[in-house]
């Protein structure tokens, strides 16, 4: 829109040219059309009954598991999956089914509480080096200097540092994928500055936090909501990777990763202790991703045209 067109006669903005402005920053993600797209593909669906499930089933954990996940019963240790025992015992003869079920509020809230972080903080680092010249080159170096590092090393180093505890786990992840999502945000933040919309808004006097806000982070939604359904699944892998080396969460917490790693020395005897933790992490995470490619597809009008 022509910057004559939004001034009248009178140098204000007219109502109509406001609500034309309103128009240009709605995005497919505003509409809700991607909705139906998404409920249209079967192996979405099925994700997100199946994500449903585990969710229900770490929310009511205590009411499903039918033993204490930290109960030690030396006489029924290594026992084989039973009506007793769905998913059989380990070798300390603690319930294997009652640890998966607690294991899944970890990861579910690691998961979770991680995309959050790194997507508020990555957010504003994005905004503010994509809108402001000045400060685009020493944040984004910083951010190009964790991305340096492999991500599960980075993460083991702030948890050396931090000391072993559920925050501490998703403080370290926070970190390694704040960057991802902050030049996620920086790229369509410097396409979206040089909109006709903006441009005009700036004209007129209107302040930076409103135009990120209205016009450029709105337009930043589709890629970024994308972005964190693949966080989210990282977060939950890497999380159960620290477990497994013993560097994640303290280790009278379970952990689907820490219940793989416990039995890990006894598969040929005792398989049952790693199959079952090992096959609700990658459910979820398979899950997870094809949310995320869902959501890619619906939202990208591009993709559905190919």
């Amino acid at each position: 829109m022509a910057l004559s067109e939004a001034l009248g006669t009178t140098g204000r903005v007219s109502p109509a040219s406001r609500g034309r402005w309103r128009l240009s920053s709605i995005t497919p993600a505003s509409s809700y059309y991607w909705v139906r797209l998404l409920l249209e593909n079967p192996a979405v669906v099925a994700s997100l009954l199946l994500l449903l499930a585990i969710l229900l089933t770490a929310l009511f954990a205590p009411a499903i598991a039918p033993f204490d996940p930290g109960f030690v019963n030396p006489a029924d240790r290594l026992d084989p999956p039973s009506a007793a025992h769905w998913f059989g015992t380990d070798d300390l003869g603690r319930d294997v089914f009652s640890r998966v079920v607690y294991g899944a509020r970890i990861s579910l809230l690691v998961g979770v509480t991680v995309t959050i972080g790194a997507t508020v903080i990555g957010s504003l680092i994005g905004l503010i080096a994509g809108y402001y010249p000045r400060a685009d080159t020493p944040l984004m170096r910083i951010m190009d200097g964790l991305e340096a590092f492999p991500s599960i090393l980075l993460a083991l180093t702030i948890m050396a540092t931090l000391g072993p505890a559920v925050e501490n786990v998703i403080v370290a992840l926070s970190v390694v994928y704040t960057p991802n999502i902050a030049r996620l945000v920086r790229g369509t933040t410097l396409m979206n500055r040089q909109q006709t919309y903006v441009e005009s808004a700036r004209a007129i006097g209107m302040r930076d936090f409103p135009i990120l806000r209205r016009y450029i982070f709105a337009n930043s939604l589709s890629p970024l909501i994308v972005q964190c359904t693949f966080v989210v699944a990282f977060a939950i892998l890497t999380e159960a990777s620290l477990s497994f080396l013993g560097a994640g969460v303290p280790p009278d917490i379970p952990t689907w990763g820490s219940i793989v790693s416990s039995g890990q020395p006894r598969l040929q005897q005792a398989w049952w202790i790693s199959v079952f933790a090992g096959t609700f992490l990658f459910v979820t995470v398979l899950a997870t991703n094809l949310i995320g490619d869902g959501l890619r597809d619906a939202l990208d009008p591009r993709s559905r045209r190919r």
